[in-house]
């Protein structure tokens, strides 16, 4: 079965475990991933990160943050989909939550953080926003 939109996939597996209040989850790897889960462990909005290379694709073993019994991660929104892609210049890059969120920036020079894209005026595709 062919997957037409795995970053929804990838943030409907997150919001599904946090809300279930699992200590982990596993999400089939893939380069992309990859790069939005070391945004995640770099802002502290998860523990940490394992790869296992049980099948050919892999999998990425995410471990879940909690602040007592409440989520670090309270919310995911997926901004740019397949069937409508979201465009932003390097001075309209969102903010999420006036700061406290953050917005997973697809670039020319990779995925970044919106604070990094404004960092370096860069614009580029709004994956999705995470608070």
């Amino acid at each position: 079965m062919t997957m037409t939109d795995p970053v929804a996939d990838y943030l409907t597996r997150l919001r599904n475990a946090v809300q279930a209040g699992q200590k982990r989850v596993d999400v089939p790897a893939s380069n992309l991933k990859r790069e939005i889960t070391k945004l995640l462990e770099a802002n502290k909005f998860i523990g940490g990160f394992t790869e296992l290379k049980d099948t050919a694709q892999g999998v990425l073993r995410i471990q879940l943050k909690y602040n007592d019994t409440q989520p670090v991660i309270s919310g995911l929104k997926r901004v740019s989909r397949p069937g409508l892609r979201k465009y932003v210049d390097a001075d309209a890059v969102p903010r999420v939550l006036g700061g406290l969120g953050i917005a997973v920036i697809s670039t020319s020079r990779g995925v970044m953080t919106d604070k990094q894209a404004r960092a370096q005026c860069m614009g580029g595709e709004v994956l999705c926003e995470i608070w």
